[in-house]
C-alpha cells in the first residue's frame, strides 16, 4: 500500500474559495489527488470543511450547493475515528500544546499511517507523531 498523506479542511475551503486564486489551485490539485485515492481524510475535516462553506465564507453556500460539493468528494478515502484517536488527541496536546481538534487531525493521520498533513493551520516543517506537517501554499 503507498504512502498516503492527509488533507485538512482548510485546503478543501481554499478549493472551493474562489477570493484567492492560485491557493484555490494548489487546492484543487491536492483535492483530485484525494478523489484519485492518494490523499485520505476524516469525516472532522468534511464536517469543519461544510460548516466553512456554511457559515464562514462570504456569500456563504447554500445548503444544495455543499450537498453536491459533499457527494463530488465523496470517493475521497476518510480515516474513522475511535475512542483510540480521541485519546491520542490529548496526548497531541499534551505534547505539542495543540488544541483538541488539531489534534485530532494528527492522530487520524498517525492513525492512517500518512507521513504528511497537508495543511495551513498546523507548523509547517514540524512533525507531530512522526507525521510531517506541509503548507501546499508556501
Amino acid at each position: 500500500m503507498p504512502v498516503l498523506d492527509f488533507l485538512d479542511s482548510n485546503v478543501l475551503v481554499y478549493a472551493y474559495d474562489i477570493s484567492d486564486p492560485k491557493k484555490q489551485r494548489v487546492a484543487q490539485a491536492l483535492v483530485e489527488r484525494a478523489v484519485a485515492g492518494e490523499v485520505v481524510a476524516s469525516p472532522q475535516v468534511l464536517a469543519e470543511f461544510a460548516a466553512t462553506l456554511l457559515h464562514k465564507l462570504s456569500p456563504a453556500a447554500p445548503p444544495d450547493d455543499v450537498t453536491a460539493i459533499l457527494d463530488a468528494l465523496g470517493p475521497i478515502k476518510l480515516v474513522p475515528s475511535d475512542a483510540g484517536v480521541v485519546r491520542r488527541a490529548v496526548e497531541a496536546h499534551a505534547a505539542y500544546g495543540l488544541n483538541f481538534y488539531d489534534g485530532m487531525i494528527v492522530a487520524t493521520a498517525e492513525r492512517a499511517g500518512c507521513e504528511r498533513i497537508w495543511s495551513e493551520d498546523l507548523n509547517p516543517g514540524q512533525k507531530y507523531f512522526g507525521v510531517m506537517v506541509t503548507n501546499p501554499f508556501r
